[in-house]
């Protein structure tokens, strides 16, 4: 059974969130948080497999209750669900070590899809979201990164920042599922990032990918981004 504790100033929305998790077979909710700084403490109390966070909360927001909870329990998943398509603390909240996030208008169908990824250990962006909030809040690097990366690796981190799978890469690059797997492996660790997500952010600090015409971007579709 998943464990999900929902975090949001709004009790409708925690309500709707609760119903929603506990339909869903397999997850149950494990309790309600209406600031960050409870959500903390859930956390410590509960051990929740997922939470469901909001960004905007009194006492605590919900990009410090995510670095918490992502310090205290790495195999705790967040997924940030926001009201605003271009919040400005959506980009932080992913750098403390959120999963992914996705839009509160986003149909109850969707969201609990987007549950069940994060949950099952993947990552997952609301893509149109992510390459305006990186394009807008991402000061790029040099168009290296400070521990060098090979030209195929670079090809890699291009085509990850795409949203494609490692199926897809393989497909694309012509080369095996297992020698994509090792790619990214190896881009993980050089560029000191979580997950799939913090590729994405990477690949555009670093100069990969960016806002300029012909830039690789993200797809236009919400697609999970998948473990290595």
């Amino acid at each position: 059974m998943i464990g999900v504790l929902v975090a949001d100033d709004q009790a409708l929305i925690r309500a709707s969130f609760r119903k929603l998790v506990d339909s869903a077979p397999g997850f149950r909710t494990v309790g309600e948080a209406a600031t960050g700084e409870e959500a903390v403490r859930l956390a410590r109390r509960e051990h929740p497999d997922l939470v469901l966070m909001d960004v905007r909360m009194p006492v605590m927001d919900g990009i410090e209750a995510t670095r918490r909870i992502c310090a205290d329990r790495p195999e705790t998943r967040v997924l940030i669900v926001t009201t605003f398509d271009l919040d400005e603390y959506v980009y932080g909240a992913l750098r403390a070590g959120a999963a992914g996030f996705l839009l509160k208008d986003t149909r109850p169908a969707d969201l609990l899809k987007a549950v069940e990824v994060i949950a099952s250990g993947e990552s997952l962006l609301a893509p149109t979201v992510t390459r305006r909030l990186i394009e807008r809040h991402v000061s790029p690097a040099p168009p290296s990164p400070a521990t060098p990366i090979t030209d195929r690796e670079r090809e890699v981190l291009a085509l990850v920042a795409r949203g494609l799978s490692n199926a897809e890469i393989a497909e694309r690059l012509y080369v095996s599922i297992g020698t994509v797997k090792t790619h990214v492996g190896h881009l993980l660790t050089k560029l000191g990032a979580r997950n799939r997500v913090h590729l994405v952010i990477a690949a555009y600090e670093t100069g990969v990918v960016g806002p300029s015409p012909g830039s690789p971007v993200l797809p236009h579709t919400t697609t999970p981004l998948r473990r290595q």
